[in-house]
């Protein structure tokens, strides 16, 4: 006889588990609140729809925090595997200029999604909407539109708490800390950052981006590009030192970001270029010279002193670090992601909650962290699969 699991939530990472989960030996059902499962998936697809990255595996793995956490779950799943498994159910994909990965042109979203959900109902899987996960019962039964749910498997893949619209909103937190099960309190990530600008620089600017840059926070360093925004800076060049970013925050109540606004040139050569340039205004310099743009020579302008400025070795250091102070984050709900949620001391190797045996969580509702570009669908999509090979073979 078949055991059950019941699968909470329909984000990409409980998709990806009833994939891989052998249905001979289970009988599966996914329980989702809203009246459609995968609508973060949509949303993240209206920014082009970024699958995941076509890096070398060992590469793609750095990008987590703690990258030790996913590392056996990005082996077993990984961006070569979603992309051979994506083409298998008819969504062929290809490697763009960034070297993310896309579906063909002109395949949509909704497409994608559809024929995930076509396939899993294929494979027998059930799905029911507007089911409302709320706590459990004295013997740990999960409620369910506050009915009593017996399985022989739970799987909770309830997401973080970014993007309220799409059902993701981190309710559930209060639920598992009330059991007794250690939770961290949810915090953006891949956001906007606060820094406050000049009102002359930031009338002249908001909206523009700064393009063919690379930004420090302490140990590391993001090429990329951000724009300028009236609440401070984002882009993907600064998503990806938010765990820097708020580790200053939360030290130090500010962090400090270094923007380098020429990265393939060395200071020497900018020195060099300045001083040997047959231009006499330093503002021309910059933009015949160096081909810095007019929001980059505005910062330097409206940061620096009139000597500092016009002195070709002070400037050039500014053009390869120029320092901007970040004071606080946006919202959780306009974050991308966030971080927080189960503790990862919660949990075991196969994502089992400690406290709750044959109970289990996945996908962003766990504590870490990943840059935009296809890193967070990639761990949501291998943390199902890696939980669904390691189901398959306990059975």
């Amino acid at each position: 006889m078949r055991k059950t699991i019941s699968i909470i939530g329909g984000g990409p990472s409980s998709l990806l588990l009833a994939a891989f989960l052998n249905t001979e030996k289970f009988d599966i059902t996914i329980y989702e609140k809203n009246k459609t499962v995968g609508r973060k998936f949509l949303v993240a697809g209206k920014g082009g729809f970024n699958l995941t990255h076509s890096e070398p595996i060992s590469n793609f793995i750095e990008k987590y925090t703690p990258n030790s956490f996913l590392e056996n779950s990005l082996l077993s799943f990984t961006n070569d595997n979603f992309r051979e498994w994506l083409n298998s159910i008819g969504i062929p994909t290809y490697v763009g200029s960034s070297k993310r990965i896309y579906p063909e042109e002109g395949i949509k979203p909704i497409t994608v999604l559809n024929t995930i959900i076509k396939h899993l109902k294929t494979k027998g899987v059930h799905f029911k909407y507007e089911h409302i996960f709320s706590g459990w019962n004295l013997e740990n039964n999960i409620l369910i539109n506050n009915k009593i749910i017996t399985s022989d498997y739970t799987v909770f893949s309830l997401g973080g708490g970014s993007w309220k619209i799409t059902g993701s909103d981190g309710n559930w937190l209060n639920t598992f800390k009330e059991k007794g099960i250690k939770t961290i309190p949810f915090e953006a990530s891949n956001c906007a950052f606060k820094i406050n600008w000049n009102s002359k620089f930031i009338k002249e600017n908001e909206g523009i981006p700064l393009k063919n840059i690379a930004i420090s926070c302490l140990e590391k360093t993001q090429k990329g590009e951000a724009v300028i925004t009236n609440f401070g800076l984002e882009g993907n060049a600064i998503y990806a030192l938010s765990p820097q970013i708020r580790h200053q925050l939360k030290s130090k109540g500010k962090a400090i970001i270094y923007i380098d606004f020429k990265p393939t040139l060395n200071l020497e050569k900018i020195i060099t270029k300045i001083k040997k340039s047959g231009f006499k205004n330093t503002t021309q310099i910059l933009k015949k010279e160096l081909k810095l743009s007019n929001s980059q020579i505005d910062l330097l302008k409206n940061n620096l002193s009139k000597d500092a400025y016009l002195n070709s070795e002070i400037i050039s250091k500014n053009i390869k670090k120029f320092p901007l102070e970040i004071t606080g984050l946006g919202t959780l709900d306009e974050a991308i992601s966030t971080v927080g949620g189960i503790d990862l001391e919660a949990i075991d190797g196969n994502f089992q909650l400690e406290k709750i045996k044959n109970q289990y969580c996945i996908g962003e509702m766990l504590n870490w962290d990943a840059p935009t570009g296809g890193y967070l669908l990639q761990a949501c999509a291998s943390t199902g699969v890696y939980l669904a090979k390691h189901m398959n073979k306990t059975e």
